[in-house]
Order: C-alpha cells, then sequence, then structure tokens
C-alpha cells in the first residue's frame, strides 16, 4: 500500500487543483455576467447631455442624444464586419445645436461605397459616447493621404477633422443616411469565454482522475512480486 501512497497522493492533489481552477471560471463567468448587464443597462440608458468635462473611464458607452448638423468631410476606418466583410466606418464631423464640434461615428460602408457621396445636413442622432482601443502593435500606421485609417485614433480624428475629442457612436440617425449601416456600441465584441474554460477544467480533472486510477491499477496491483510472481 505504501507504494501506491505517492500515485493517490499525486492524483488527489491534481485533481482538487483542476476543481478549483473550474471552480474559479464559474465564479468568473457570474462577475463576467454582472459586468456585461451593467454595461448593457448603460448603454440602453436614457439620453444625457454631452459632458463639458471628459472623463472617458466613467463616461464611456454614456447615451447621448444629439440634434444639429453633420458637415462634410469624412475620415474612413477600415473595418471588417460579421457576415457582410471589409469596409469602412465613416467618421464625420457633428456640429450640435449649441455649436459643438465633436466626431461622430456614422456606421458601415462597403469597400466599393468608401468614396461614394453621402447625405449631409441637419440631423437627429441619438448614441452613446466611447473611446475606442482599436490599436495594437500589430496595427499599421494610418494612411491619412489615403483617407485609410485602421484605428479610431480620437485625438489625430478630432486633430483632423477639427472637432474636440469626444466621439459619438450612432446607433440611429434621422433622417437615415442612405447607404450606411449604423455600428452601434454594444457586448457582442465582449468576450466572455469562462464558461468554456470552467468546462475544459472540469474536463482534465475528470481525465486526471482516471487517469490517476488506470496508474494505480496497472503499477499497483499489477506489479510483479519477485518471490510469488505476477499477481
Amino acid at each position: 500500500m505504501q507504494r501506491l501512497a505517492f500515485p493517490l497522493l499525486i492524483g488527489l492533489l491534481g485533481t482538487a487543483i483542476l476543481l478549483w481552477l473550474g471552480t474559479w471560471q464559474l465564479q468568473r463567468l457570474e462577475w463576467k455576467r454582472g459586468v456585461l448587464n451593467e454595461i448593457t443597462s448603460t448603454i440602453d440608458g436614457p439620453a444625457e447631455p454631452l459632458p463639458t468635462m471628459i472623463a472617458p473611464t466613467e463616461q464611456r458607452y454614456q447615451p447621448v442624444a444629439l440634434t444639429g448638423e453633420v458637415l462634410p468631410g469624412e475620415v474612413h476606418v477600415l473595418v471588417s464586419v460579421k457576415r457582410q466583410g471589409a469596409g469602412y466606418r465613416i467618421i464625420a464631423p457633428f456640429r450640435t445645436d449649441a455649436g459643438r464640434l465633436i466626431l461622430l461615428d456614422r456606421g458601415f460602408v462597403p469597400t466599393q461605397d468608401k468614396d461614394a457621396e453621402r447625405r449631409v445636413g441637419p440631423a437627429e442622432v441619438t448614441g452613446n459616447l466611447h473611446w475606442p482601443d482599436d490599436r495594437n502593435s500589430a496595427t499599421p500606421a494610418n494612411e491619412t493621404e489615403r483617407n485609410i485609417w485602421f484605428a479610431r485614433d480620437i485625438g489625430p480624428l478630432a486633430e483632423t477633422l477639427g472637432t474636440e475629442p469626444l466621439l459619438v457612436i450612432a446607433k440611429t440617425e434621422t433622417p437615415p443616411a442612405p447607404g450606411i449601416d449604423p455600428l452601434p456600441v454594444s457586448i457582442e465584441g465582449i468576450p466572455n469565454d469562462h464558461l468554456q474554460y470552467a468546462i475544459t477544467w472540469f474536463s482534465l480533472a475528470a481525465v486526471w482522475i482516471a487517469m490517476t486510477g488506470i496508474y494505480i491499477r496497472r503499477g499497483g496491483f499489477g506489479a510483479v512480486d519477485p518471490e510469488k510472481g505476477t499477481r
């Protein structure tokens, strides 16, 4: 029995660790669901005035309702949209009735419509404030001379279009802009894979304990006794 103690201990210890990791992922799942529910409540909440002082963390996803006009001039940000393929986000300057100039993400157009004429002028917009984090170490530099951007870099966008560094992602635009498909803020792009991780850890725990049992049966009860032969 002594020679079985160590593999049995390793088997139980490994199983306990894997079960703990699975349980931890379930706890993370509940936490993430709470975060996503909170974000959804913010996105769908009542519209608030545009902030005069910018605080990205506190104001992220803040709903807004704007009345004013879409101005000429726009920036094209290259994106890929599920079930639609490659295209561009249209970022345009928007002047509110109060005279503020901000950035407006009007939505998506297919690649072939990049340089098409689009409706400008008076509009009512509902949407959400956002400070996108599109850029990473692999993101190419924007090709501003061709009006092809690879990230919604709010500072450079505001400088290019002569606006405040404040971006509203449109949910609706009235009257609608033909050819532009709004891409409103949502939780769709926020990953929540904790359930899959939990299943993986619990599956590994089951495999670990099964392999421990097989090892003990083969290495313990199937061992060769020099005096008595094979048991």
